[in-house]
């Protein structure tokens, strides 16, 4: 059974035989995986624990370098996307990959912002559960041949994410009137609240068609063995 793309709508959309790997043996070309978006995806991967190391580190100018590396690796979750799409370079392995990059990096960015105390625990709790939440919908929904594309309000989540870790990164070295933490903290309550709302949107617009694709499956497997049955 061919798998299913669900766009913005939750539209079901089905996958062609150049889409499925399956269809194609089970050597997958090289160029699936080898494109300039994925290269990006993966590059913002790398760029995870060089982020933690300036952060938790008392190197001079720590906020300035670390701001520096979370903000170029927020600009490749935007070209990767946006030659993706130009250049018809949408993949399934980009399209699950990059999520999760988008996630390991604010995930390592939030969790390091508390160890420094320039975020609240509780806020980064709700950010980092939802984001597991999500994530978990997208890993029962491949498993079920279904591809959940990101939403633009989850890309809208993600905008508030770079402007409040940002401001909060820089926090604790221009805080002499406490206006950047303050600012910060002010952001990261937008994020908590951005990332509960575009949460239930997901669960709202794709588990309905998730669970109808799994009544439809269980339906197919039972007239399989009423027919072995009947033989």
């Amino acid at each position: 059974m061919r798998g299913l793309i669900l766009g913005e709508r939750g539209v079901p959309v089905q996958r062609g035989p150049r889409d499925d790997p399956a269809a194609r043996g089970s050597r997958i070309p090289s160029q699936v995986f080898v494109n300039v978006p994925n290269a990006l995806t993966l590059f913002r991967i790398f760029l995870v624990p060089f982020l933690v190391v300036l952060l938790l580190t008392k190197l001079p100018a720590r906020e300035y370098i670390a701001l520096a590396v979370f903000l170029l690796a927020a600009l490749t979750d935007w070209l990767d996307g946006y030659l993706a799409r130009r250049f018809k370079k949408v993949t399934t392995m980009g399209t699950l990959l990059d999520p999760i990059a988008d996630k390991l990096l604010v995930s390592a960015a939030l969790i390091s912002l508390v160890d420094l105390q320039e975020a609240d625990a509780w806020a980064v709790c709700i950010i980092i559960g939802r984001e597991f939440a999500v994530s978990g919908l997208r890993s029962i929904a491949s498993s079920r041949g279904i591809i959940i594309a990101a939403s633009k309000l989850g890309k809208w989540k993600m905008v508030t994410q770079v402007v409040g870790i940002s401001l909060m990164i820089l926090g604790g070295k221009l805080d002499d009137i406490g206006l950047w933490r303050r600012t910060g903290r002010a952001a990261l309550y937008v994020m908590t609240a951005m990332a509960l709302v575009s949460g239930v949107d997901y669960f709202r617009r794709f588990l309905k068609p998730l669970l109808a694709k799994e009544r439809e499956e269980e339906a197919a497997h039972a007239r399989s063995r009423e027919a072995a049955a009947g033989t």
